[in-house]
């Protein structure tokens, strides 16, 4: 991780292309494109890659997540569970189409904890969005028969988990509709961008319109149809040179997830021999597993953060993602004040002053008990004999202070 590791002649070729027919909008120019559709041909194959019928490109993930949430319907007054471990985007999403985030506690796949998921339904729930957090698959089969139940279309945050799969059935491909992340530190990238796959077509024609300021999609989905509009858009296009990057980038993702796997075994290796009393994430399907980042628990909150002390001082720190202000419930400070630019304090507040939600940062102790254990190694696609000797000598002198 990431894909810009691996940036070469084919997303260079790709580039030319485009520029060579002076059309950056993935929209329009018929003539002076020459049959050129980086961006279609990008949702088309990425829609293929995940075993679904259809996908839209977007600007970024996070924009995935309003597109998605929009074309289902979710709005004010609405809540929406996601879990407490994940970035800050996910919530950021509900926030921006009027609904309210509820947050859900994690388990030690570090995903939501389906026992939890089912306490914090309610009446007003419109959407669940579980998160394939660090590249393993959630519990999605459990997490989706708990939707099921209760008549609630599942989002899956699939941002970190391009390629993951449970039993060979791709991450994304399991609720009403899967998001992904192109940004520049995900496993494939195109600076900035994102998609949205699903198997719904009159979703999919939703999204379509919406991300085009609600432009009739209708007659043709890969270019525009007519002049109506059926509903109020916004603008969350993709644009031709980020779909060209993605292309090159698709094509190498079965090889970056390849490269990922083996250097998460060599680095687990290291980390087994060298930590007594270490233990690892629960992983549903290791085959399906994305690799982009190795998880590993010690036993308790301060041998984490003392282990990951000399870690660091021996140019081999882990994530320490207790003390992480953009992944972690506790830690985002804006979401605990509820700090908004609104004057009017939305949306933690009405427009009449009256509070709408206020968030305690004790409401989830399973999750604090898991990540204050938590250490994390991203995983690279290149990794040296140098930079593993280098995790090795740290691991053991880190060792010395269990």
């Amino acid at each position: 991780m990431p894909g810009f590791e691996v940036f070469g002649e084919e997303e260079k070729k790709e580039i030319a292309e485009v520029l060579d027919t002076g059309v950056l909008f993935r929209y329009e120019f018929p003539n002076e494109r020459r049959g050129i559709y980086k961006v279609r041909r990008f949702e088309e194959e990425f829609a293929a890659y995940c075993g679904v019928k259809h996908a839209q490109a977007v600007t970024s993930g996070t924009a995935a997540l309003k597109v998605a949430l929009t074309a289902l319907g979710v709005g004010p007054g609405d809540e929406v569970i996601t879990q407490g471990f994940t970035f800050v985007a996910t919530w950021e999403a509900i926030f921006d189409v009027g609904a309210i985030p509820v947050f859900c506690e994690v388990d030690e796949t570090l995903n939501m904890e389906p026992a939890d998921l089912e306490k914090k339904i309610t009446a007003r729930t419109r959407a669940i969005i579980p998160v394939h957090m660090l590249g393993v698959p959630a519990r999605i089969e459990e997490i989706k028969a708990i939707a099921d139940r209760h008549r609630i279309p599942v989002i899956e945050d699939t941002a970190l988990a391009p390629g993951a799969a449970i039993q060979g059935r791709k991450c994304g491909s399991f609720g009403a509709c899967g998001t992904f992340s192109f940004d520049p530190v995900k496993t494939m990238t195109t600076g900035e961008g994102g998609m949205i796959v699903t198997n719904d077509e009159d979703l999919w024609r939703k999204m379509s319109e919406y991300h085009d300021h609600g432009h009739d999609h209708v007659v043709n989905p890969g270019g525009r149809g007519g002049e109506g509009r059926s509903f109020v858009g916004f603008n969350f296009r993709m644009m031709e040179l980020q779909g060209a990057i993605g292309l090159a980038q698709l094509a190498k993702l079965d090889g970056i997830l390849a490269a990922q796997r083996l250097n998460k075994k060599a680095v687990r290796r290291l980390v087994a021999a060298a930590l007594p009393g270490v233990t690892f994430r629960t992983v549903l399907d290791p085959d399906g597993d994305n690799a982009s980042f190795f998880a590993f628990f010690l036993p308790d909150g301060d041998t984490a953060a003392r282990v990951n002390g000399v870690l660091a001082e021996n140019g081999a720190g882990a994530v320490y993602f207790a003390r992480n202000t953009w992944h972690y419930y506790p830690k985002w400070e804006h979401l605990l004040a509820g700090s908004t630019l609104a004057n009017s304090g939305w949306p933690f507040k009405e427009a009449d002053g009256r509070r709408r939600v206020q968030y305690d940062p004790q409401a989830l102790p399973k999750s604090a008990a898991i990540l204050d254990r938590l250490l994390v190694y991203p995983i690279p696609v290149k990794l040296s004999e140098e930079r593993l000797g280098q995790i090795e000598a740290a691991l053991q002198k880190a060792a010395a202070v269990l």
